[in-house]
């Protein structure tokens, strides 16, 4: 290695060994930081699945709430309406009603951000050196998790109507499963960004996602809709979850233009815009109420 002096008499050092060191110290920034973000997700998402697993009741819950929806609503729309409708309508609840699930008990799961700020256990995960998105991710995460649960409730009651899908359907909405749940919790983040009271903010999420299992056509049929119904299933995220899912179960199907209701791109595009901007809009709220906590 060679030696240069510089006028102050101070020797530096030139040649292979320093050129080498600066490029690969900055390779591994961007790497550390991405494993560090990678960390904090799943470090979020298995603390929320553990305390599921922990609690009896959220996995009941989950199992039962398939009965009540398919079992009794739907069963009930099957021995009395499904007449003259075009289409078998235990395919069509089936798919909705596995999608709204994902959607629904992602977004109800959020609400345990209230208590995470009670037990200022939010305060410190954001002072943490990963961002807000890789800890609102987690959360979401750790939160679908009952609603996949709740998936093999929907099957089951399904299996005893005599209703199935096969291998391939179900692994294509497994694909298209983490969509629909980040769509759901991003959604219930403008509601935690804005509310900090328990019961009202299980209040606020049960008014948020019950209308949209109807409004969005999960159970019933929604194209004929118009007005201010219209309008309403058109701003609702779970509409084009519910319409991307039977987009795909019944793609080659003589049923296919009486039960879906857009292009599956409009419906993939709907579906990305909607989830950005609640993701963005919650995550600003949540953690701007943190801070004024």
């Amino acid at each position: 290695m060679s030696q240069t002096t510089n006028p102050a008499g101070a020797a530096f050092a030139t040649g292979p060994t320093m050129t080498n060191r600066r490029p690969s110290q900055s390779a591994k920034r961007p790497l550390s930081r991405l494993a560090r973000e990678a960390n904090a997700v799943i470090a979020v998402a298995a603390r929320d699945i553990t305390i599921t697993l922990k609690s009896p009741g959220m996995l009941a819950m989950g199992l039962i709430m398939p009965l009540i929806m398919m079992g009794l609503i739907g069963g009930n729309l099957m021995q009395n309406m499904a007449g003259g409708l075009g289409f078998g309508l235990g395919q069509f609840m089936l798919v909705g009603m596995l999608v709204t699930m994902l959607f629904m008990l992602t977004t109800m799961g959020m609400v345990t951000l209230v208590d995470d700020s009670d037990g200022n256990y939010s305060a410190e995960l954001l002072v943490s050196p990963v961002s807000r998105y890789a800890i609102v991710t987690g959360k979401i995460a750790g939160s679908a998790f009952t609603g996949l649960v709740s998936c093999l409730g929907v099957l089951a009651v399904g299996l005893v109507m005599g209703i199935t899908l096969a291998p391939w359907q179900l692994l294509v909405l497994l694909i298209l499963a983490p969509l629909f749940c980040l769509s759901g919790g991003a959604l219930a983040m403008i509601v935690m960004g804005l509310i900090k009271n328990n019961k009202t903010a299980n209040m606020a999420v049960m008014l948020l996602t019950m209308p949209q299992m109807f409004l969005a056509g999960a159970i019933i049929p929604v194209n004929q809709s118009t007005g201010i119904l219209w309008l309403a299933s058109r701003l609702m995220p779970m509409t084009y979850c519910v319409d991307l899912g039977r987009a795909v179960v019944y793609a080659g199907s003589p049923e296919y233009d009486s039960v879906v209701m857009f292009n599956p791109a409009v419906n993939l595009a709907c579906l990305i815009g909607l989830t950005l901007v609640c993701l963005v809009v919650g995550t600003v709220l949540y953690a701007r109420s943190e801070k004024n906590r």
